[in-house]
């Protein structure tokens, strides 16, 4: 993402406080005490597969805990514990030969985290000829139990069933096996996510926009499905804030500005001028209360100052976006942590709702005014000024950009009734052509089951009118957050 590498920002005015760098992996293999005086060599070869799965584990992330071989009841309990102390958030439990599941489920009852149980065979398959020829049957076991992996599976998933455990699995190669260890980085970086979205602060700036009833939402609902924390946050602030900003702070975003947008010649110095005061303040204000993400809205009339802060707010709000600290209009809070989860898979994430259909191409145009995710623009987002924000107070400054062509990742956070919250996604893909050059992000999209299906079964599940649309086909590593967060994903295409 090209800004994020230009950037000049200070660290400190716009560091994201979310960081997945908290997440602890556990670690564990099993097997079975009684094995070792019998077969020669068999720990230590197991042992040894247990170090390259901590190895290929950490190629995605560092921070391991590894318990090693689990043999014994008692080992099982020690594990247990040592997970729990550890806050581990996520177990892989590496099925090396056949095991009791006495000496699996103290494990993972005590931690109560996700696990993943991994079934890798050492090889492709076991050496027939070679195996066939051994003259001493205790080898010839000893060569199959190390081959022994998928044989206590079903016996641990039977388990877990009945004790009422969720699990996973992934089945493959210890090596040589790129769609298997492919599955578990997508794991790792769902676990990461979760933890991302376990720590982020959302700040909620203002009020709802009056009247639109989809973007209403529970917070409790969002503590129970995402925890982090939720700060209320006054406008009042804001405005005070920019009343501290100094005339060079002023003149250094101003620069800033011309480095990361395209500033159109007619654009004034009086707007942009409002503009850098508010980005400046904006950064102090993610400082102060630890934001990870925002969702804002205002009025602002009768009140010159806060409408004067909200009306200049989308340049400094892009901005924020890009590095992380992604930025919902129009107060949707569900849609503020759409955008936090695609901008942590590292798919940027930008707000979007629809604004036409274009049946001859048979594509959906989608965009939204105010801020964009400027890091996943198709080229330099341009800056253009508006003399009227559409359904709302003010004018100023705006970003008109198109998110970048090829595969995207639409994602909505959808309010069921009765409550509780889902995942609804798709895949399509951003395709060039004519956009409406008014000020806005906005892109069109097409989808394998066409424009005129996809929008039918998009809103068959009732999600608010407002989604986030990164770059990349993202699905399947959703699908294994929401099964971490135990939320519903539905997947329209």
């Amino acid at each position: 993402m090209m800004y994020k590498q230009n950037a000049t920002l200070e660290e400190e005015n716009i560091k994201n406080y979310s960081s997945p760098s908290l997440l602890k992996i556990g670690l564990f293999g099993i097997g079975l005490d009684a094995y070792w005086p019998q077969f020669e060599g068999l720990k230590e070869r197991l042992e040894g597969y247990m170090a390259v799965v901590e190895e290929k584990i950490a190629d995605f992330h560092p921070y391991i805990v590894n318990a090693g071989l689990v043999d014994t009841p008692d080992k099982a309990f020690e594990t247990g514990q040592l997970f729990k102390q550890a806050d581990v958030s996520l177990i892989f439990l590496y099925v090396t030969t056949y095991a009791l599941s006495s000496t699996v489920l103290p494990v993972v009852q005590r931690a109560k985290v996700p696990v993943i149980i991994l079934n890798l065979s050492p090889e492709a398959a076991i050496d027939y000829k070679s195996f066939n020829a051994l003259t001493n049957r205790t080898k010839m076991t000893g060569e199959w139990l190390a081959y022994c992996s998928a044989c206590p599976v079903p016996e641990i998933a039977n388990v877990f069933h009945r004790v009422g455990i969720k699990f996973h699995q992934i089945t493959g190669m210890l090596h040589h096996d790129p769609e298997c260890w492919e599955d578990v980085k997508e794991w790792v970086e769902a676990a990461k996510v979760k933890e991302i979205m376990a720590h982020n602060r959302l700040g909620c700036m203002g009020h709802y926009y009056s009247g639109m009833l989809d973007i209403y939402s529970d917070l409790t609902q969002q503590y129970a499905h995402f925890g982090g924390h939720i700060e209320l946050l006054e406008v009042e602030e804001l405005a005070q804030l920019r009343k501290e900003v100094t005339p060079d702070e002023c003149t250094d975003r101003l620069q800033l500005f011309e480095e990361v947008f395209e500033i159109q010649p007619d654009c004034g110095l009086a707007e942009l001028e409002k503009a850098a005061v508010t980005s400046v303040a904006l950064d102090r204000l993610v400082k102060k209360y630890k934001l990870g993400s925002i969702a804002y809205y205002y009025k602002g009339t009768g009140n010159l100052e806060n409408e004067e802060a909200i009306a200049s707010i989308i340049l400094g709000n892009s901005l924020l976006t890009a590095q992380g600290i992604p930025v919902a209009g129009e107060y949707e809070i569900k849609n503020a942590q759409a955008m936090k989860i695609m901008d942590s898979f590292g798919a940027g994430g930008s707000f979007t709702e629809y604004y036409a259909m274009d049946f001859a191409d048979d594509v959906v145009l989608m965009g939204h005014d105010g801020p964009g995710h400027i890091a996943i623009s198709q080229g330099k987002t341009k800056v253009r000024p508006l003399k009227v924000y559409h359904g709302k107070v003010g004018e100023g400054v705006s970003v008109e950009m198109s998110v970048k062509n090829g595969p995207v990742t639409l994602l909505s956070v959808v309010e069921r009734r009765g409550g509780g919250l889902m995942l609804l996604v798709a895949e399509g893909e951003s395709v060039s052509g004519p956009i409406l050059e008014i000020g806005n992000t906005n892109s069109r999209y097409r989808f394998p089951q066409g424009a005129r299906k996809f929008v039918n079964d998009w809103n068959s599940h009732g999600p608010a009118h407002h989604c986030a649309i990164g770059i990349g086909h993202i699905s399947s590593k959703i699908q294994k957050l929401g099964a971490l967060l135990e939320m519903e994903v539905i997947k329209v295409c």
